[in-house]
């Protein structure tokens, strides 16, 4: 990845810059634009598209850029391009669509809004960078699928936590350790969290209340960890996974023996995540070697005597690397992070509070649900219900507080392209 500043810098030379669309001006998204804006040559942020526009023009603002302009079609939008002029939009499809934009960055963390953005980015043709665990770890085989078919990139972020364990187990497996765990390094975790509860926090950082309690309520690790096991081919080790609460501040080096070591090395690894641990929030994977002399080495380079080596990257900054996925994706057709094809690990809902029948679920990061991890045969055999799709669901019978909750327990919302997505998914990957 160290060859992407390079590239850049010669598409600014040439004044041939990746062009670049931006769908969603939320806290992330605008920090995205902040960066491609002020600190990477050879990537021009084109459009970007909010379904507030006036968000979409502070994302412009914040990132020092003036004179943005709303456009309402395709023919508008092209213009603007040609012309040099950053643009607003409300409707997501127009960048899609476009002519002489190379990637879209899908960054709204919603589900099925983003699935219609990426679905449309794809038969258009563009490569399309997911900030979006939720999209992702709900129906990304088979978008991965779509973007096959059409020839572009279709891909998780650099600098998210995905990403970033990605970018690190690809490197332990280069040197030729294997790893057996790639994890999360978190502060918190308690499923109980709900909006309220982290109105505080979110109002102090300006962020969602909602997104903040899915960091804090066990959701997003779930999600992102999910993705990493689809790109890795990993599973968890138990549903919810084992995450281990250490006491504040202990090295990540010293929390490998938290984990049952036969869950590690028997199989194909687990995904999983620690609370407490330092340095957080940062990410590991611990690995083994089953050769003698190189295990020799290992110690002398004071990574212990074994059999788990533990490789950490101590910090995962967001949206500061997502251009090097957007370079890695258009100039390299490279994936940060990607399916290997059907799911390994999905995302099921279990109640926060007793539910009783004809609720409607609210959202991600709500009131009412929390997400765990599952392997996805236990999840498939149960007919456990995947939060990604629980919002909007109305409750067919009581549910009490903590149970996973199945597809017999929910109406879904009619018509939506997420269910679509994802029973076709379930049809292309069933044994």
């Amino acid at each position: 990845m160290i060859i992407v500043d390079d590239a850049l810098q010669r598409r600014h030379g040439e004044g041939r810059p990746i062009r670049v669309a931006l769908v969603g001006a939320g806290f992330m998204g605008r920090g995205i634009a902040l960066q491609i804006c002020n600190a990477v040559r050879g990537m021009q942020l084109v459009a970007i598209a909010n379904r507030t526009p006036d968000r979409a023009r502070q994302a412009w603002r914040e990132a020092g850029v003036e004179g943005a302009q709303v456009v309402e079609t395709v023919a508008q939008l092209e213009r603007a391009i040609e012309a040099g002029t950053p643009a607003i939009t409300a409707d997501a499809s127009l960048p899609c669509r476009a002519g002489g934009i190379d990637a879209i960055i899908e960054a709204t963390g919603t589900v099925e809004h983003a699935a219609r953005v990426t679905l449309e980015a794809i038969g258009h043709r563009k490569h399309v960078v997911l900030m979006n665990a939720e999209l992702d770890g709900t129906v990304g085989p088979i978008l991965k699928t779509y973007a096959d078919r059409a020839g572009v990139v279709l891909t998780s972020a650099d600098g998210d936590q995905p990403g970033v364990m990605m970018n690190l187990y690809r490197f332990v497996r280069g040197i030729g350790v294997r790893p057996v765990l790639c994890g999360n390094i978190k502060g918190l975790h308690d499923p109980y969290r709900n909006p309220t509860t982290q109105e505080g926090f979110a109002r102090q950082w300006g962020q969602n209340p909602s997104m903040v309690t899915s960091f804090a309520d066990g959701t997003k690790v779930s999600f992102e960890n999910a993705v990493v096991a689809n790109g890795t081919g990993m599973r968890v080790g138990r549903r919810g996974m084992f995450g281990p609460t250490v006491p504040a501040g202990t090295p990540i080096q010293e929390v490998a023996d938290r984990y049952p070591i036969e869950a590690l090395l028997d199989g194909p690894g687990i995904v999983d995540y620690v609370v407490g641990a330092m340095p957080g929030p940062g990410v590991f994977v611990l690995g083994t070697h089953e050769h003698p002399r190189q295990r020799h080495y290992l110690a002398l380079y004071k990574l212990g005597d074994g059999p788990l080596y533990c490789f950490y990257t101590p910090y995962h900054l967001c949206h500061f690397e997502v251009p090097n996925t957007v370079a890695r994706a258009v100039l390299f057709g490279d994936a940060a992070l990607a399916p290997l094809g059907g799911p390994r690990v999905e995302v099921a809902a279990a109640a926060k509070v007793d539910l009783k029948a004809g609720q409607r679920i609210d959202g991600l990061g709500g009131y009412m649900t929390y997400g765990l991890a599952e392997n996805a045969s236990t999840a498939r055999a149960e007919g456990l219900l995947p939060i990604g799709l629980a919002e909007g669901c109305t409750l067919r019978s009581d549910v009490p507080k903590d149970a996973l909750l199945t597809f017999a327990d929910v109406d879904l919302p009619p018509d939506r392209l997420c269910d679509r997505l994802w029973r076709e998914q379930l049809e292309r990957f069933s044994p």
